[in-house]
This record gives C-alpha cells, structure tokens and sequence, in this order.
C-alpha cells in the first residue's frame, strides 16, 4: 500500500487539488445563487428570460 502511494503521489495531490477547486466553485455559485445573485454578474431589468430564471 505505501509503494502504491509512492508511486501515484503527484496524481493523488493534483487530483485533490482539482477537486478541492471544483469544489469552492461550486460552493460560491450555491452561495451567490442563495443571496440572488445571477450567473452572468449583469442585473436582469433587460434580460429577456427574467421570467424563466427568477420565478419567486
């Protein structure tokens, strides 16, 4: 078992690290969904699919 991880050390810490990314994005776009914010960063006065994202 330690050979193994010797020998996968570099995939192991890059994979973590690529999941650990996808992880805070995800939990920001969570977040800034909850406080209204829209993906786009623009407000949606002009938006013509207001209706469709925004439906409260």
């Amino acid at each position: 078992m330690g050979e193994w991880l010797a020998q996968n050390a570099a995939t192991i810490v890059i994979s973590l690290i690529l999941a650990g990314a996808a992880a805070a994005i995800i939990a920001g776009r969570i977040r800034s969904r909850k406080q209204g914010r829209t993906s786009c960063g623009c407000g949606c006065a002009h938006c013509a699919l207001h209706d469709q994202c925004h439906k409260r």
